[in-house]
């Protein structure tokens, strides 16, 4: 058989880190799940590692992907007939809705809640109040750091969040997985070509944050992860503090 970006399986250290993530941190208490497909490597690589370990182990799972297009639009910029063929294949309803942001008045903040409020929506018009985002160990490291430096909180991104107002919880099954083993394995998959044409992600807060970290790792080789253990850890307490 010819091993395509629908077939090759993820390897299995990064199936147990997910499987890791999600037994530990009870993600998967509902079988109907929403993924956030921006089209980038990490969101395609959730979807098929969601795909992978559903029902082997965990519930099995009812899968709906979720893309948010627009003019101007965080993400990879991969033309939907991609999308959907990735989708179909995997044998998972794609539904597309789309952003009014404008060059003029585009910036994270606003995008963002935009870009949440459309996914949020569409899933719980699909039957999901689990919506599972590609966040991976790095993105947690950047938040802690950026968090911590520009407000002074020692937080990182949460494993498991709820969001009373919306009714939804948001999950990140990706969040002990390295940004390096996920680029390993789109490319090996055929899709690490995607890549943010964000006009402003460009130059954002968590570029220069991934920077930092960059400059750190030449003094402690650990720091990337080590800082996004540490933000687990102290969420975690803080969490079964509550």
């Amino acid at each position: 058989m010819k091993i395509t970006q629908d077939t090759l399986p993820l390897p299995k250290r990064m199936e147990s880190q997910i499987r890791k993530a999600l037994y530990d941190y009870k993600m998967l208490e509902e079988a109907n799940v929403a993924v956030a497909l921006s089209g980038g490597k990490d969101s395609l690589t959730l979807l098929k590692g969601l795909k992978q370990i559903s029902g082997k182990g965990f519930l099995n799972l009812n899968l709906t992907a979720i893309h948010v297009g627009g003019e101007f639009s965080c993400g990879a910029g991969v033309h939907e007939g991609f999308l959907q063929a990735f989708c179909d294949k995997l044998e998972i309803p794609l539904l597309f809705r789309y952003s009014k942001q404008k060059l003029e008045t585009l910036e994270c903040y606003s995008c963002s809640r935009e870009r949440r409020k459309l996914i949020f929506d569409a899933a719980k018009e699909a039957g999901a109040k689990t919506i599972a985002f590609g966040h991976h160990r790095d993105d947690s490291a950047q938040t802690l750091l950026i968090n911590l430096l520009h407000k002074g909180e020692f937080a990182g991104n949460l494993p498991k969040v709820t969001m009373h107002e919306y009714g939804v919880n948001i999950i990140r099954p990706l969040i002990l997985v390295s940004e390096d083993a996920i680029k390993e394995y789109a490319r090996s998959a055929g899709f690490l070509r995607a890549l943010c044409q964000c006009p402003v992600g460009q130059n954002s807060m968590r570029k220069k944050a991934d920077k930092l970290i960059d400059e750190l790792e030449a003094i402690f080789p650990n720091a990337r992860a080590n800082i996004a253990s540490a933000g687990l850890t102290y969420g975690s307490r803080k969490a079964n503090e509550r």
